[in-house]
């Protein structure tokens, strides 16, 4: 029997990363894109009629100005910084838009759909944070910048974001790239830019100049839109507005230079993107040129604008718009996988009728061969052709019409005003942009099908793995399986996926009850308020309150910005965060004492000396950690950090943070290394006790110490209330014996504080609240393996804590259930202090049929987290091919999925059952 459960647990671990793997490959396909360049391409009407000449360009170069995060509000509101900018609109000189920016609002996706004019795919979130990747160049791709290469003489620079230059490899004469990801840079990274600008300026030798600014994105990240660096960045971007301006009116090179400004994207009120959210989805854009006011003589702008909740000022475009206009106002052909509409306000630098009519047709010629690669069925022919178009009509019938229609008035001899082309041509290419966007994927619905079933055959195989204890159920074990239901439905409700953590926490609160209501009834409690069930849902309510998340009060009112913990110069913040690091610094140090006195003396008690030296092995250590997590946190966070003394701040902000991480990090490997070594020659000893998990829980300390390293400064904190959390729940059974936590309680419980401390830390399942801030702890250069394990870390650093403490938790239990003689553990340790309470309860255990130790605990474990897991998978993947054609798609579903994988390959296949695995083993339990 045992070996049938291992078989069935081993397979239903195999079959979740080929489910995510296979639905993955359905729902995330590369879209198909067509290659080369595009070119002017007469039909042959035209000829008959006269349209031998291509419109004129108005502009033989661009400065295109990418504020990353400029977010419309930014420019245009009345508490904006950039009065230069709202000055050019009032003038007339500039032409303000809202760029409609689709989900996924990253950096990588957005400059495609800016240079492109396609929709990018939802696969690009991932390709955005590996920067080493390839595979997403542009550089086979038609762009504008291509375009604009290929053109006699033409010269490219770039300064900025060196997503560009993955993007446009060897595309550029001369190029600075800058990583956006080191997003606790506020000002070099856009100094950086702005020192090559009044050079370039003074050339005459490019064509493009594009400059990508992230200061103000990485001001949003840490303090969000309205801290207190945002209007000083916003006036300096208007600063770098103005020069740039004032340089094309007085270059005589520069005459015909179109100056175009805008964000990528915007942000929303806890300053992060990623996601939907109006403010999102909503950045700047400004063309601007003394030549537009020829076109704007008579149109009065105001600027700024009163704000608006929705974001939405002046009229309101598509991203996409950017790469035709730039075609047409520049002379070049739309590129070829362009979905965009030419901007109708630019079509009056033309006088004549017949050149705006050219203009769109072009777009409309290029739109039409993507819709024919879609439609195959239907005849989008350049003749006139006799259809019928009355009724309901499907997608590709209702184009074909429309184009028809275009052809039937294009091509006719007769006088038509130039207008009613215009409108035809735009009714065409506005509904083949509505639908060709809306086809965002083409999902292969039987791999998404299949990966579907592969997840539930492992459900199935977790349940075989348990199916002995299912015969007798506990309370635990039907609160796990309720559980699992509940999520799996409501997964199905976008709102509710958006509001995970409301799940979590009221389903942990309930069950933390459930315990106390338990105790209540099977025993008279002399002073309930003190029990420790009680005692876990105070402490557990503060932590809820913590780091407010989610996406409907995303930026409300919660401990962390409530101005307590910035009480007397963050008094309050630093006390705390140097109270988790001191006590996770004393317990390494006891354990490391304990290892030197077992070195010298195997049946040694550690003694005055042996402390001392574990302290002085230590400390080092955490002090460095200490003093690393100040010091960075004075340049990631400088308004977390108000040292009253300069000279003390002016010594931290010249800490080198690489050397003291890495500091940190080998100290810590030293440590880890010293206590496997101490724990081996232990081993060897005849009257050493098996089981007692003394190494698992000094490395359990250890990681502890690097969770808090890659943790944002303001949730440290936490640390604190979950080891009130840990003592609490150890003393549970030392309150009231009928509480006892049995296996399936420690694993019900770790189930559910695995997930919260995900959402307590401040995650939500947005992409927007990925922090990248720790991700370069230690780390010189981009590696992305390397980066790639500390933005797990970061990101999952509750989750990781959590699953470990239950296997101590577990192992506890196992020691207790066996007997084992615990006077070798260290009365002092977090969790052994306790035991030697609690070994009574052995023999009761045993009798109801508790008892589980060794490899069959962790296996009985690890298989109810494999069903939790599995289930989820089913859950989502479920909803996700469901609800495929949902309007929420990409914007909540999809993220959900990408968090998914996250779970199901890195969290449990990795920690829960990679690095869980070996800490058991290393226990002994």
């Amino acid at each position: 029997m045992a070996r049938f459960q291992t078989l069935s647990l081993v397979l239903a671990n195999l079959l979740i990363p080929a489910a995510i793997l296979v639905f993955a490959t359905g729902f995330f396909p590369y879209k198909p894109f067509m290659p080369g360049l595009a070119v002017y391409e007469k039909l042959g009407w035209e000829e008959k009629m006269g349209w031998t000449k291509e419109p004129e360009p108005q502009f033989d170069r661009v400065v295109f100005m990418v504020v990353d995060a400029l977010r419309s509000d930014f420019v245009f509101s009345s508490e904006s910084g950039m009065s230069f900018v709202q000055g050019l609109i009032r003038s007339g000189a500039a032409i303000p838009f809202t760029a409609h920016a689709t989900s996924p609002t990253i950096t990588m996706p957005r400059v495609k759909a800016i240079t492109t004019g396609s929709i990018p795919s939802f696969l690009d979130v991932i390709l955005n944070f590996a920067e080493s990747d390839t595979s997403s160049t542009l550089a086979a791709q038609d762009t504008w910048l291509a375009q604009l290469k290929a053109k006699q003489g033409g010269k490219l620079v770039m300064y900025g974001d060196d997503t560009w230059l993955k993007l446009f490899p060897g595309f550029f004469e001369r190029a600075d790239g800058t990583s956006s990801f080191f997003v606790s840079d506020f000002t070099e990274v856009d100094n950086n830019v702005t020192r090559h600008v009044p050079d370039e300026l003074l050339n005459s030798d490019w064509n493009a100049m594009i400059m990508h600014y992230l200061g103000l994105d990485h001001i949003g990240h840490k303090t969000g839109p309205k801290g207190p660096n945002m209007i000083p960045k916003q006036i300096e971007m208007d600063g770098i507005v103005r020069d740039i301006y004032e340089a094309i009116e007085n270059e005589d090179h520069l005459a015909n230079t179109l100056f175009v400004m805008c964000g990528d994207h915007g942000m929303n009120e806890g300053g992060n993107h990623g996601g939907s959210a109006p403010g999102e989805t909503s950045p700047a854009l400004v063309f601007m040129s003394p030549k537009i006011k020829k076109i704007t003589e008579f149109l009065v702008r105001e600027s700024p604008i009163e704000q608006t909740s929705d974001f939405e000022y002046y009229k309101k475009i598509e991203q996409s718009d950017i790469a035709p206009t730039l075609a047409g106002l520049m002379g070049f052909p739309v590129p070829r996988n362009n979905l965009g509409v030419f901007i109708p306000e630019f079509l009056h630098f033309w006088d004549e009728g017949t050149d705006r009519a050219r203009l769109l047709l072009h777009n409309a010629q290029q739109m039409k061969k993507i819709i024919e690669a879609n439609f195959p069925a239907y005849s989008f022919a350049d003749e006139v052709q006799e259809m019928d178009c009355e009724g309901s009509l499907s997608s590709g019938k209702e184009l074909a019409c429309k184009w028809q229609k275009a052809v039937q008035v294009m091509s006719t001899m007769a006088t038509i005003h130039p207008q009613l082309r215009v409108q035809y041509l735009y009714d065409f290419c506005r509904t083949a942009q509505e639908i060709m966007s809306s086809t965002a994927s083409n999902y292969d619905v039987p791999r998404l099908v299949f990966g579907t079933a592969l997840a539930f055959l492992s459900v199935v195989l977790s349940v075989l793995a348990i199916r002995p204890d299912i015969r007798n159920p506990s309370f635990s074990g039907l609160f796990y399986t309720l559980t699992l239901i509940l999520y799996t439905v409501l997964m199905f409700a976008s709102s509710y996926v958006e509001e995970e953590h409301q799940f979590w926490y009221w389903l942990t609160s309930a069950y933390f009850f459930a315990l106390f209501l338990s105790s209540v009834q099977k025993q008279w409690l002399p002073w309930p308020i003190l029990h420790p069930a009680v005692m876990l849902l105070v402490v557990f309510r503060i932590a809820r309150r913590w780091n407010q998340t989610g996406q409907k009060y995303a930026g409300a009112p919660d401990i962390v910005h409530s101005g307590v913990l910035e009480w007397g110069n963050n008094i309050v913040l630093w006390s705390l965060v140097g109270a988790a690091y001191m006590d996770n610094t004393i317990r390494l140090s006891r354990h490391v004492a304990r290892s030197i006195a077992n070195y010298w003396n195997a049946d040694a008690e550690d003694g005055e000396s042996e402390r001392f030296m574990g302290t002085m092995a230590v400390l080092p250590s955490g002090v460095t950690a200490f003093i690393f997590k100040l010091a960075f946190t004075a340049r990631d966070a400088p308004e977390l950090v108000r040292w009253p003394n300069p000279d003390m701040m002016h010594w931290l902000e010249s800490v080198d943070l690489v050397l003291f991480a890495r500091m940190v990090f080998g100290g810590l490997g030293l440590s880890a290394a010293w206590l496997i070594y101490a724990e081996w020659r232990k081993s060897r000893s005849p009257k050493h006790v098996k089981g007692s998990g003394a190494l698992a829980l000094s490395l359990f300390d250890t990681l502890t110490l690097i969770l808090l390293t890659q943790t944002r400064t303001s949730s440290l904190p936490l640390y604190l209330l979950f080891r009130l959390t840990t003592f609490f729940l150890t003393h549970l059974s030392t309150y009231s014996p009928s509480t006892s936590l049995s296996p399936t309680t420690i694993t019900t419980t770790t189930l559910l504080l695995t997930h919260t401390s995900f959402f307590l830390l401040g995650n939500t399942n947005s992409i927007s609240s990925i922090d990248l801030s720790n991700s370069y702890n230690g780390v010189a250069g981009y590696n992305i393996s390397l980066v790639g394990l500390l933005l797990f870390v970061s990101n999952w650093a509750g989750p990781i804590y959590w699953s470990l403490a239950g296997l101590i938790l577990l192992g506890a239990h196992g020691s207790r259930a066996h007997n084992i003689d615990v006077s070798e553990m260290d009365a002092r340790d977090w969790i052994a202090e306790e035991r030697a309470h609690l070994v009574r309860l052995a023999d009761a255990e045993k009798e109801k049929g508790e008892r589980r130790t060794g490899w069959g605990a962790w296996r009985r474990h690890v298989a109810l987290l494999t069903l939790g897991q599995a289930a989820a998978a089913v859950a989502v993947m479920g909803a996700c091919t469901v609800l495929r054609t949902h309007l929420f798609i990409w914007t909540v579903f999809s993220p959900k999925f990408l968090y998914a994988m996250a779970w199901g390959t890195g969290f449990h296949l990795g920690v829960t059952v990679g690095v869980g695995g070996g800490f058991w083993w290393v226990g002994g339990w």
